[in-house]
């Protein structure tokens, strides 16, 4: 079989605990042909031998790994993240299987996006601060009454979907759809930074303690329409147009040339 030509994802272990896992990572990675490894803050350190000797030959993938303290520094240039979860979540983002996120990521990935697989601890799974990252959630349909899975079968399942599409999936290009590049995470980080400090300011957050699950909200809502450098930017120009207003002033009317006042 040919190696796959749609751009592979990156896979991204949150705050992984033990070494024997990520060198499972790292050969049920190889199987289906995925290369790049993100590790962020791995419990016990980095490099690892334990993760060497569970790779089973796979170790050029743990050579190169790449390893950050934090999540969103790893997921900065993507422009498209899947979040694994096996259980029922508060967030509101869309839900798939692996197929369809192979579907989706073969296709990503021949438009020239760069990708990323997450995948939280082993005990406890990814917190909601983290999935609010991710454009959609990727759920394993299995047995309700014993839905268990290690790290590594939950990557090799994914991969597996991800690899056996093989060239077949079609491949649409930017230029046929006139939309421009996705917004990277870095974009929306950023964006998400400014809208936050303006809401801020302007004492939308009326109750601390429920600040950091509206700010989650907030951040899901704009993660589920997979936005453009462009409507970033137009988004930019918006919260630098309100923040000009003085406070108080009644809104500014824009007009549309119809003729009525």
């Amino acid at each position: 079989m040919s190696a796959p030509a749609s751009t592979p994802p990156v896979v991204v272990l949150d705050q992984p605990q033990l070494g024997q896992n990520i060198g499972m990572v790292a050969r049920a990675m190889a199987n289906c042909a995925l290369t790049d490894m993100r590790l962020v803050a791995p419990r016990d350190g980095w490099p690892n031998h334990h993760a060497w000797d569970a790779a089973a030959g796979a170790t050029w993938i743990l050579d190169r790994a790449e390893v950050y303290d934090d999540l969103t520094d790893a997921l900065a240039d993507l422009t498209r993240v899947y979040a694994t979860s096996i259980r029922q979540r508060e967030t509101v983002k869309p839900t798939v299987t692996p197929k369809r996120a192979a579907e989706e990521l073969r296709e990503a990935g021949g438009m020239g996006e760069t990708t990323g697989l997450l995948f939280g601890p082993e005990r406890t799974g990814l917190t909601n601060w983290a999935m609010t990252h991710a454009d959609a959630v990727l759920t394993v349909p299995l047995n309700p009454d014993f839905p268990s899975l290690n790290l590594a079968q939950a990557v090799l399942l994914v991969g597996y979907e991800w690899w056996q599409l093989g060239d077949t999936s079609p491949m649409r290009t930017l230029a046929s759809t006139g939309a421009g590049p996705r917004a990277t995470k870095a974009d929306l980080e950023n964006f998400y930074g400014r809208l936050e400090g303006a809401l801020a300011d302007a004492g939308f957050y009326t109750d601390d303690a429920k600040r950091p699950l509206v700010q989650r909200q907030v951040r899901n809502i704009f993660a589920r329409t997979g936005l453009t450098r462009a409507e970033v930017n137009t988004l930019h120009g918006i919260v630098s147009a309100l923040l000009r207003l003085p406070k108080g002033a009644p809104p500014v009317r824009r007009d549309d040339g119809d003729g009525e006042g």
